[in-house]
């Protein structure tokens, strides 16, 4: 059995009805968007996000979920799937998980337009259900997302980015929606807004892990979703970058930022600075910090009773870090 699969094997039922709960929460009286929400259920990921909220739920209340749990996991990955149909778009990507994108079958103008409609389902999932606490959870995370995303591009075409604003975006952009995932999932079953928010902190550390894993993995040539060295291309400053620009000579971060500013489309100047980067410790270190994070995380578990679900959540952690794609 794989690692997925062991994870879901506690929340195996609530993954399945959630399936059918997400399909029907997109369902449209429009032939055209039923197509294309069609093709997007029947090529989805690992579903990480909704398996956060079962789990999380489950582990809090002892072994409960409800309705509104549903609603939350249905939110989250509409909101989710939104942002990826959006940014395939402005990434002028043809490929999403191994298939076509959104883009490359029906244009950009429809792909926008579905991700827009993607999102105001989820917002009115939990509006008609008075769900407006789960909401107010929701909001925040898209809303850091944007900022996490724009701070990005403004800080890319300056390259000026300390390890701290490094922090920053990440967890505004990829970190915010899986501590969102934990808040909602706890916040479904309980009204203790002690265990929400540490449920939300736990979620926050794992999705800085899980970016600090996918930034390593453009140094790496294993097999997995993008490219090595997209990154440097798209002049992205990922940490093991950050970190080798604050430690190395001035003569040697000159040639490095001239690298990355105007010769980010030489494969060979790419190949360079990529074995630069490694030789001077840039993987290492940015592979220190991850663990961290994922230490930080582990521990706000300890106060939970041993359950199948906080078990689960355990090798969720360990699998965000050891994963290789």
């Amino acid at each position: 059995m794989n690692v997925t699969s062991q994870i879901k094997q506690p929340i195996f039922d609530e993954m399945e009805l959630f399936e059918k709960k997400f399909y029907e929460s997109m369902t449209s009286n429009v032939a055209l968007l039923n197509r294309i929400t069609y093709y997007i259920v029947n090529r989805k990921g690992k579903q990480m996000r909704p398996m956060f909220v079962f789990l999380t739920a489950k582990m809090v209340s002892g072994g409960i979920v409800n309705e509104r749990t549903y609603r939350g996991a249905c939110v989250i990955e509409l909101i989710h799937t939104a942002t990826l149909v959006h940014d395939d778009v402005v990434d002028d990507s043809n490929r999403r998980r191994g298939f076509f994108s959104i883009n490359a079958l029906w244009k950009n103008k429809i792909a926008v337009l579905v991700g827009d409609y993607l999102l105001s389902k989820g917002l009115l999932l939990s509006i008609d259900n008075g769900d407006f606490d789960l909401l107010r959870i929701i909001s925040v995370a898209v809303r850091e997302m944007s900022e996490g995303e724009l701070l990005q591009i403004e800080k890319a075409r300056r390259l000026d980015i300390t390890e701290d604003v490094y922090y920053e975006i990440i967890r505004k952009k990829t970190a915010t929606l899986i501590a969102a995932c934990c808040a909602l999932g706890a916040k479904s079953v309980i009204e203790d807004e002690v265990q929400v928010e540490n449920m939300r902190k736990f979620g926050e550390l794992i999705g800085m892990a899980f970016q600090i894993k996918d930034d390593l993995f453009d140094y790496t040539d294993e097999a997995i979703g993008k490219p090595t060295g997209i990154d440097i291309k798209e002049q992205k400053m990922t940490l093991p970058l950050i970190h080798v620009l604050n430690t190395t000579t001035s003569k040697e971060k000159s040639w490095l930022i001239n690298s990355i500013k105007n010769h980010n489309k030489d494969k060979k100047r790419v190949k360079e600075v990529i074995a630069f980067v490694k030789n001077n410790n840039g993987l290492l270190y940015a592979e220190q910090k991850m663990v961290e994070f994922q230490q930080q995380a582990l521990l706000l578990l300890d106060n939970y009773p041993n359950s199948d679900f906080k078990e689960a959540l355990i090798l969720m952690v360990n699998y965000v870090i050891e994963r290789k794609k």
